[in-house]
């Protein structure tokens, strides 16, 4: 289990309080457990929000629930949920060190609008931070009755902190177009914001290009079976749920995001949605930000998964305005300047330079990240100018995992090396280890002393790394 200050890190990162990051952090736990479970791991297939963030680009809402569409009917019985749950809790802390105490475990069968039944979960744990009096729970959805359209397919998922496995995490989930389908229709059919918010998300990333006849296809399917109508702009707007999206704006999304976006900003944005989706008018694609006379590697991007910079300015507070079109107040060479954020680029001298447009004059400008002196989000939106590259996306694609038994009689996938609580295991010598990850290939480095200047090494497919920079991931003590 990663130690509190890593949790800090990223609350400090991101501009969140630091109880959203650890549930973040136990989510992805939680994921690994059920993917590695003999039951659960080839018949729940994961969906929602949580999917989004956790499987295919990072939305920049930190999701606190977890979804699944369960293809075995057979698995909806209180006994063998509340079961299962026990092992997947034993698993996790054997690998981990997160509690799931089996008090705090409960599941409740329910019946669903549509005459069938469905359950609720309910986890408790306690993490990194050990709170004191009730502990923190992490709420599961499940449906066996659902429509699922396309295959299934096997992602990859975003675990951004320390102990992440050596081979990954990686879930069954619905296919993009899918959960594109679905958020679509979950708008049209409850008009509640986060799914206001996902869906502008999943238009806006350019690096994400979905099959636009197969998400209507999809959805079209998705509405048959719902009883509705396929969703159009008139439909959302005449809804009586309408006025109730836009007064629980900031009711549901608030405690998500370190600072809400104008919920304008979003609803003018669903034209575009839908012309796209019904009229298959393309998406504007704008060309990236000039570079001027800086010497850029060409080759380096932003890693698309987030990321503790540990830079003195929240490098994610800064992606995060750039994927929600809001403007920085960001204080440089002792002055403001109120800025457009747009790209985020290395030079062969190492250094990260932010390129971003003066949102007054609409002048182009290039800051050094170590010389930023600060950085406020605000409120201010902006239309973009330029390609918006600081949040670079796409599904992590990664084919099924090998598997073998464990003692705990799962098959796994190799199991991270990890030191339990309370075991006395002897390391090698004593005093602080820094760990770095390099900026290109994320492989990580362990060094006595805090210098994240990397030599040349190997990416983990055996290939050169041009990576030069490391970013600092937390101290070891020992």
């Amino acid at each position: 289990m990663i130690d509190r200050q890593e949790i800090r890190d990223f609350s400090r990162e991101f501009g969140l309080a630091a109880n959203v990051i650890e549930k973040d952090y136990a989510l992805g736990w939680v994921l690994a457990g059920i993917s590695n479970h003999p039951a659960l791991a080839s018949s729940w297939v994961f969906k929602g929000g949580t999917c989004l963030k956790k499987c295919y680009f990072e939305t920049y809402r930190f999701s606190e629930d977890l979804d699944f569409t369960l293809t075995n009917p057979e698995h909806m019985e209180q006994g063998f949920l509340t079961q299962a749950f026990a092992e997947v809790s034993d698993w996790v802390y054997e690998a981990a060190g997160i509690e799931f105490p089996k008090d705090n475990l409960r599941f409740d069968i329910i019946q669903n609008p549509r005459g069938g039944t469905s359950a609720q979960g309910r986890l408790g744990y306690r993490g990194p931070l050990q709170p004191g009096g009730d502990l923190p729970r992490i709420k599961l959805d499940l449906t066996p009755d659902e429509v699922l359209v396309l295959e299934p397919s096997i992602q990859a998922v975003h675990h951004p902190y320390s102990d992440r496995p050596a081979d990954g995490i990686h879930i069954a989930c619905y296919r993009f177009e899918e959960v594109f389908a679905e958020k679509i229709r979950a708008l049209a059919e409850r008009e509640r914001p986060r799914d206001l918010y996902d869906v502008v998300h999943l238009f806006r990333h350019h690096g994400l290009n979905p099959d636009r006849a197969l998400v209507l296809s999809t959805l079209e399917k998705k509405c048959a079976f719902k009883g509705i109508s396929v969703p159009t702009l008139e439909i959302l707007e005449n809804q009586p749920e309408r006025n109730e999206l836009e007064t629980e704006w900031e009711n549901m999304l608030a405690h998500q995001l370190p600072v809400l976006p104008p919920f304008e900003h979003f609803w003018q944005e669903l034209p575009s949605v839908f012309d796209w989706l019904h009229a298959g008018i393309e998406k504007v694609v704008r060309l990236p930000i000039p570079f001027g006379r800086e010497r850029v590697d060409e080759a380096w991007r932003p890693p698309s998964m987030a990321t503790a910079w540990n830079f003195s300015t929240p490098l994610e507070l800064i992606r995060y305005a750039a994927a929600n079109r809001l403007c920085v107040d960001l204080t440089y060479q002792g002055s403001h300047r109120l800025i457009e954020p747009y790209s985020l680029r290395r030079t062969k001298d190492d250094n990260l330079l932010l390129y971003a447009v003066k949102h007054q004059t609409g002048e182009d400008r290039s800051y050094r990240v170590d010389r930023i002196q600060g950085a406020q989000v605000t409120r201010t939106t902006f239309a973009p100018r330029y390609l918006v590259e600081l949040t670079p996306s796409g599904p992590i694609a990664a084919p099924p995992v090998e598997r073998r038994s464990s003692d705990f009689g799962f098959p796994v996938s190799k199991r991270p090396r990890t030191t339990r609580r309370g075991s006395t295991g002897r390391a090698s010598s004593y005093g602080p280890k820094y760990v770095f990850s390099c900026i290109v290939c994320n492989k990580r480095f362990t060094r006595t002393l805090q210098n994240a200047s990397l030599n040349a090494h190997k990416n983990k497919e055996g290939y050169p790394c041009p990576g030069r920079t490391g970013i600092y991931v937390t101290t070891k003590y020992g």
